[in-house]
């Protein structure tokens, strides 16, 4: 038994060491080089591999550096709020009001999916444009009589675009929450005497809190690097640092300043990750004190 058990594990770690090794090679290989790179310093064409600070020094007191780390974490912030707000009442809708038509809601969530996120991106930039769709509605109505100019080419341009594409998403891990909610917990608030709105600030909120997290964290890690819709609808007002890093390793050919950029911001996002970890885990101590208190 004893060795029919072993022969197993074998088997398992044979199988598993495909996929690992396939992983190891196009995760970790490339962030080791980036981590590498971004202590050595390049001049021109001239790559020194001589080991300096200078390039994270130089990332972290540019005060141009600091504009768009800060910019791109308040973009995605923003966008991230904004995408859970609407994505919350979604999910709600789907799964409390949806019956019989929950996979029918879900696979039209899913629609935007089947095209590319670069194409959904370009049509808002026609969108918003001087001569777009929404300025020429605004003149139709005549509400305007010039078309605004302020709606393209900075960082709300950029919070709004995010906000759309990266929705479905967040409604996905938001609605799996909401159907895990035991529907016995309502009836029973209700019958105790809990009105809609006791009810969902009481128990729909709280027990959705996991898919809330989920969607967030979903939403804020990539946007927080996101480089094309910066690049289309931003304009100057609304560049992100992802933008800045694809300068340093094309036009600038610095690709150990890119990449100290890069690891900075990796880790303001891990820290970020870390934070909400460890709030959630406060969280969840605190709950189970509460309960055991009250038992």
């Amino acid at each position: 038994m004893l060795f029919k058990v072993k022969e197993e594990t074998k088997k398992g770690w044979r199988l598993l060491s495909i996929p690992f090794s396939f992983s190891l090679l196009l995760l970790a290989a490339p962030l080791t080089m980036m981590f590498l790179l971004s202590f050595w310093t390049q001049d021109y064409l001239t790559l020194d591999k001589t080991f300096t600070f200078n390039n994270y020094i130089e990332a972290t007191t540019q005060p141009v550096y600091k504009l768009l780390f800060t910019r791109s974490l308040l973009i995605s912030l923003t966008a991230t709020f904004f995408t859970v707000l609407l994505a919350f009442p979604m999910a709600y809708f789907i799964s409390f009001y949806g019956g019989e038509r929950k996979a029918l809601w879900l696979f039209l969530i899913t629609i935007p999916f089947w095209t590319s996120y670069l194409i959904r991106m370009f049509l808002w930039k026609i969108i918003l444009g001087y001569n777009g769709v929404l300025n020429s509605f605004l003149i139709w109505l005549e509400m305007i009589t010039e078309p605004l100019t302020f709606l393209l080419y900075n960082a709300n341009a950029v919070v709004l675009a995010l906000t759309h594409g990266w929705a479905p998403f967040a409604i996905l891990p938001i609605f799996v929450s909401l159907e895990k909610i035991d529907r016995s917990l309502l009836e029973a608030s209700k019958d105790l005497g809990d009105t809609a709105f006791d009810q969902f600030f009481r128990i729909i909120l709280p027990l959705s809190a996991p898919g809330v997290i989920g969607a967030a964290l979903i939403i804020f890690i990539p946007t927080v690097g996101d480089y094309i819709t910066p690049k289309l609808v931003g304009g100057t007002d609304g560049l992100m640092i992802a933008n800045m890093i694809q300068v340093q390793f094309s036009k600038a050919n610095n690709a150990p300043l890119a990449a100290a950029l890069s690891v900075s911001s990796l880790m303001i996002v891990s820290f970020q990750f870390g934070l909400e970890k460890i709030a959630d885990a406060f969280q969840k101590r605190a709950e189970q004190l509460f309960s055991s208190s009250k038992n």
